[in-house]
C-alpha cells in the first residue's frame, strides 16, 4: 500500500495521478458455473480492459472497484459523488466523470490485487446487470458525458464511447437487428411477396438476390459477448488452457447464460431511454445459492424476457407456417436456429440455473405457490412478492411522461400486423382479399371480448343473482362450441384456420393491453380498468404456464434434476445437495 500512494508522485503523463486504480480477484467462481461466467467476464474487465482504458486510451475511469482517490484534489473540485440518485444511479463512474472533466488523471497499477465477491445467483446477477444498464442508460442522457464527448479529441472520444454508453447501445442494435430481420420475414412470408421474389430470383438467375433471400445466422449473438473474455484467458494463461476454459464454459451452457444477460441489457437499457426513472436493484452480495420459487422468477423476468422470447417465438412460428424456404427444412433450420436458441435461452435460463429446479417436489409447490400470487387480489400495503395486482401495478410505474406513452404506443402497432397478415392466409376467405375480411376479424375478436367480460363477471357485484349469472356462463360457452361446430362443418372453416385465429389474435389482444395500461388514466375515466386487469391476468396466467409445462415435463424424470446439480454446482455441493435432498424426503419445504 505505501508503494500505491507513493504512485501520487510519480510521473504518468501530464498530471499527477488523481484516481489509482488496481486490479481485482474474484474469488467466488468456483461457487457454480453462473459464478464462473460472471468472475471469468468480471475479471477480463478488471485486469485486460482497464490496464487497456488507462493505458494508451486514457479513458479510464472508476467503476466501483478498490481504487484509492486524493481526497484533497476531488473535495476541491465539486466533492466524490453526485446528488441525484436517479440520473447519478452508478455514481461510481460519474466520479470518474469529475475527476477527468477537471483534468485529473486516472491511473491503473498490476502489482497490487484486492480479493472481491460476486454475485453468484442468476437473479442476483440479472438484477445487477439491469443496475448497470439503466445507469448507463441514464450516462447518455446526463450533461457530463456530453461535455466528455465535446471536449475529449477523436480517438478519446471513440475510445471513451466504445467502453461505456457504447457497448450498451451496440448490445441493444443487436437485438433490434434481430427482430428487424424476424418482421420483415414474417411480413415476406404473410404477404406473399417473398415467394414472388424468390420466383423472379430464379427465372432471373439472379443468385445474390437469392443469397439475400436465404440469409443464414450460423453463429449465435450471445457469444460474441464472450470475446474479451476469451483474449484475456489467452493472455493471462496462454492458448491452450484458453481453448480448454471455453470448451468447459460452453459445455456448461454459457451460451444460454450470455444470451440471457444480453436481453436483461438490451431491456433496461432500452426502457431507461424511453421513460427515464432508473432504479437501483439491491442485490445483497450475498452467497444465494438455493432454489428461487418460480413465482419469484417470473416477476423478476416476466417483461425483460419472457414477453420478448414469446413474441420471438410467435415471429418464428409465423414465418413456419407461411414462410417460403426454396431449401425445404434444413433452410429453416439454419435460417432460424439462432434465434429459437435466443428465445429459448430467454424463456428458460432463469429455470434451468436454478438448483434444484427440475426437482418434482419443488416443482409441485411452486405451482401451488405461483397460482396462489396469480389469484390473490391484494388491497392496501400489499407487496408485488404477494399479490399479482400489486405487482402489476409496479411494473406499470415507469411510464409517467407523454412522450413515454406515445412512445409505448407507437412500439405496440407491431403487434396488429399478424392479424393483419394471418386473415388472409385462412381457408375460409380463401382468395378474398378485401378490406372488408380484416373487419370482420375486428369484429370476431370484439364477440370474443365481450365472451372474456361475461366469464370473468365479478362474483361479488352479483351475489344477488349468482344462478343466473352461471346460467348465462354455461349457456355462451355451449353456444360457442355449437358455433364452432357448425362454422367447421358448414363453411370453409377448418380446424387449422382455428389455431391460425389464435396465432392471429393473442399479439392483438397484448398490443391492445400494451396501448391500454400506457394510457392507464384515459382508461380508468372510462372504467375499463377492470377489464383491461383481467385480461393481463388472464395474459400472464397463460405465459406462465407456457414456461411451466416443459419444466413439470422434465421435473417428472429424476435424472434432469441429478444432471443439472452436477452442470450447475462444483463436485463438493453438488454432493451436499443430493445428500440434503435424501435427508428431506418428501416435505417440499426444506433445506434449499
Amino acid at each position: 500500500m505505501r508503494n500505491l500512494l507513493e504512485e501520487f508522485h510519480c510521473d504518468h503523463g501530464l498530471r499527477k495521478p488523481t484516481i489509482l486504480g488496481v486490479r481485482e480477484h474474484v474469488f467466488t467462481g468456483s461457487v457454480s458455473s453462473l459464478a464462473s461466467f460472471m468472475s471469468n467476464q468480471e475479471a477480463s474487465f478488471v485486469t485486460l480492459g482497464q490496464r487497456v482504458l488507462a493505458n494508451p486510451l486514457k479513458v479510464r475511469m472508476h467503476y466501483g472497484h478498490p481504487d484509492v482517490f486524493d481526497r484533497i484534489f476531488h473535495i476541491t473540485r465539486g466533492g466524490i459523488s453526485k446528488a441525484s440518485r436517479i440520473i447519478n444511479i452508478s455514481e461510481d463512474i460519474f466520479a470518474g466523470f469529475n475527476s477527468t472533466l477537471r483534468q485529473g488523471n486516472i491511473t491503473h497499477h498490476e502489482y497490487v490485487q484486492v480479493g472481491k465477491g460476486r454475485d453468484v445467483g442468476l437473479n442476483q446477477i440479472a438484477l445487477f446487470e439491469g443496475k448497470i444498464a439503466g445507469g448507463n442508460g441514464e450516462q447518455v442522457l446526463s450533461r457530463d458525458v456530453y461535455r466528455l464527448g465535446q471536449l475529449f479529441d477523436f480517438f478519446r472520444m471513440m475510445s471513451f464511447y466504445v467502453t461505456t454508453v457504447g457497448f450498451y447501445c451496440c448490445t441493444m442494435l443487436t437485438v433490434l437487428t434481430v427482430y428487424f430481420f424476424l418482421y420483415g420475414k414474417t411480413y415476406l412470408a404473410l404477404s406473399g411477396v417473398g415467394e414472388a421474389i424468390q420466383d423472379r430470383a430464379d427465372i432471373l438467375q439472379n443468385t445474390a438476390l437469392d443469397a439475400a433471400l436465404n440469409t443464414q445466422f450460423l453463429f449465435q449473438i450471445g457469444v460474441f459477448t464472450a470475446v474479451p473474455m476469451i483474449l484475456g484467458f489467452v493472455l493471462e494463461h496462454g492458448i491452450l488452457m484458453a481453448v480448454v476454459s471455453f470448451i468447459t464454459m460452453q459445455l456448461q451452457l454459457c451460451s444460454v447464460f450470455f444470451t440471457f444477460s444480453l436481453g436483461t441489457r438490451t431491456h433496461y437499457f432500452g426502457r431507461t431511454i424511453l421513460h427515464g426513472g432508473a432504479r437501483y436493484h439491491a442485490t445483497g452480495r450475498g452467497f444465494v445459492v438455493r432454489h428461487i420459487k418460480f413465482s419469484e422468477n417470473y416477476r423478476i423476468y416476466s417483461r425483460s424476457h419472457f414477453v420478448k422470447g414469446l413474441e420471438v417465438v410467435l415471429l418464428l412460428v409465423v414465418f413456419l407456417a407461411y414462410g417460403y424456404n426454396k431449401g425445404g427444412a434444413l433452410s429453416y433450420i439454419l435460417l432460424s436456429i439462432s434465434s429459437w436458441f435466443m428465445a429459448l435461452s430467454w424463456l428458460f435460463a432463469p429455470y434451468l440455473f436454478n438448483p434444484s429446479g427440475f426437482e418434482w417436489q419443488k416443482t409441485v409447490e411452486d405451482f401451488r405457490e405461483w397460482t396462489n400470487w396469480l389469484l390473490y387480489r391484494g388491497g392496501i400495503g400489499v407487496k408485488g412478492e404477494e399479490s399479482w395486482e400489486a405487482w402489476w401495478d409496479e411494473e406499470l410505474a415507469h411510464i409517467r411522461t407523454l412522450r413515454g406513452r406515445i412512445l409505448e404506443t407507437i412500439l405496440s402497432l407491431r403487434f396488429f400486423v399478424f392479424q393483419y397478415g394471418i386473415v388472409y392466409k385462412l381457408q375460409l376467405t380463401g382468395p378474398d382479399t378485401s378490406f372488408t375480411v380484416y373487419l370482420l376479424s375486428w369484429s370476431v375478436l370484439a364477440v370474443l371480448f365481450l365472451l372474456f367480460q361475461v366469464f370473468t363477471f365479478s362474483q361479488k357485484a352479483s351475489v344477488n343473482f349468482q344462478l343466473v349469472l352461471r346460467l348465462i356462463q354455461s349457456i355462451s360457452f355451449l353456444l360457442v362450441l355449437a358455433g364452432l361446430a357448425v362454422a367447421v362443418v358448414l363453411t370453409d372453416l377448418s380446424v387449422v384456420d382455428i389455431f391460425a385465429c389464435i396465432l392471429a389474435f393473442v399479439p392483438t389482444g397484448w398490443g391492445i393491453l400494451s396501448i391500454a395500461v400506457a394510457w392507464r388514466p384515459l382508461i380508468k375515466k372510462l372504467h375499463l380498468w377492470k377489464s383491461v386487469r383481467s385480461l393481463a391476468r388472464l395474459y400472464d396466467a397463460g405465459m406462465g404456464m407456457f414456461i411451466f409445462v416443459p419444466i413439470a415435463i422434465f421435473s417428472w424424470f429424476p435424472f434432469v434434476s441429478t444432471f443439472q446439480t452436477r452442470l450447475l454446482f462444483n463436485q463438493a455441493f453438488s454432493r451436499g445437495l443430493e445428500i440434503s435432498l435424501i435427508l428431506a424426503g418428501n416435505n417440499p419445504n426444506t433445506g434449499l
